[in-house]
């Protein structure tokens, strides 16, 4: 059991207005909308705007999470945006961030776990606050992939959307938030989930140096199937809690088919599983932030539950969380 002294007191979310649906697809590729939502269970997903950037996003979703909650956000000591599509390689998102939300006394830092990027982030939050190294962080998932994806590859196009989620971490050793938590890698299977910058050899392969997103999706499946059971075992080991006392399971949001096989393989009802890819695809660190805030907004979680986040993605990395939902 944790002995967290962080809480999450906000959330917010945004979405660029475009939506790229099935039927759009279907003009642009070898593709139909029933194949798609048979295979992926994803109806449309939404596309920034060609002047629209990570850190435009990243900055509507913390104005959301104000504007909802009365939160002020000019004494965040820490800013941690959790992305794989930067506007720069540097400056960091957050420190455009920190500049955009006016904020004077902060550190800011980008976070790159991919798809798990934003339970890497609330892991490191509440670490940090915990500690005492910090009293309030704000910790966003945020990604523009369709500028990092190839639209003639129709297995990889039907996928990918753009979004962004804000989260507010800050210090209460009264009522924290976090139960219990599980980490881990696989490096040797980078390869199945890559983009290339500055390399496009991994493990002494040759690699398509597209600067697109790559995935040979049949193996991140099967890793993700073996995997993410095990981890979510493993989070419930740590917290000596069984899962099915979990309220809520909020997977990063992949692929429909990829989810139920989870919950099939892990005994938890698909109906108390919380996903965003329906109207927004996969968006990367995004997901969970977008599913958490859905479920909030329509009345799902409710203070007193316990939410069991799951991320996994490039790296192969994978982030479990517990928490009391109590914002």
């Amino acid at each position: 059991m944790s002995s967290s002294k962080a809480r999450i007191t906000a959330i917010g979310s945004y979405v660029p207005e475009r939506r790229l649906t099935n039927q759009d697809l279907e003009k642009m590729v070898d593709t139909n909308d029933e194949w798609i939502v048979q295979r992926t269970g994803i109806k449309e997903r939404r596309i920034a705007g060609e002047e629209e950037f990570t850190s435009d996003i990243s900055y509507k979703a913390v104005l959301n999470l104000m504007e909802r909650y009365g939160k002020s956000v000019e004494d965040v000591d820490l800013i941690i945006v959790c992305t794989i599509t930067p506007d720069f390689k540097t400056p960091s998102v957050a420190s455009y961030l920190q500049t955009k939300l006016d904020i004077k006394n902060t550190g800011a830092i980008d976070l790159n776990a991919a798809c798990a990027g934003f339970t890497y982030g609330l892991h490191i939050a509440n670490g940090m606050i915990t500690s005492g190294l910090n009293k309030k962080i704000l910790v966003v998932g945020a990604e523009t992939l369709s500028k990092i994806t190839d639209y003639t590859d129709r297995t990889t196009c039907i996928l990918f959307g753009d979004g962004a989620g804000a989260a507010l971490v800050e210090y209460d050793e009264h009522q924290p938030s976090f139960i219990s938590s599980h980490l881990g890698s696989e490096g040797e299977g980078g390869h199945h989930l890559y983009c290339t910058i500055l390399s496009n050899r991994m493990h002494n392969e040759d690699l398509t140096d597209s600067g697109y997103i790559v995935q040979n999706g049949r193996e991140v499946y099967k890793w993700v199937v073996k995997t993410i059971p095990k981890g979510m075992q493993s989070v419930m080991n740590n917290a000596s809690i069984n899962l099915d006392e979990v309220d809520w399971f909020v997977p990063h949001s992949a692929n429909l088919r990829m989810l139920e096989s989870i919950c099939e393989k892990s005994n938890f009802p698909i109906e108390r599983t919380l996903y965003s890819l329906v109207n927004y695809g996969n968006t990367s660190s995004a997901t969970i932030p977008l599913s958490l805030d859905i479920g909030v907004t329509t009345g799902r979680i409710k203070n007193g539950d316990k939410v069991l986040m799951y991320g996994f993605g490039g790296g192969l990395a994978h982030a479990g969380l517990l928490i009391h939902w109590n914002v």
